[in-house]
């Protein structure tokens, strides 16, 4: 499982999204002095959240043989 890295800014497409107000706090307490923005860390969490889940399936795939 990869470890979680707080990311440079990356090129990106905007998008939409409604995050609860909780979640919101949380990130931004994450990132404060970090120079992350809230895009990059949300696209940080959701490629090692893929990463993760292709092991995930790796595993079960491997597991089933």
């Amino acid at each position: 499982m990869r470890k979680f890295k707080i990311p440079v800014i990356p090129q990106s497409t905007n998008k939409s999204i409604r995050f609860p107000n909780d979640l919101i706090e949380g990130i931004e307490k994450a990132i404060r002095g970090t120079g992350c923005t809230f895009s990059a860390f949300v696209i940080e969490a959701v490629r090692v959240a893929l990463d993760n889940l292709e092991e995930e399936r790796l595993e079960q795939e491997q597991n089933e043989k």
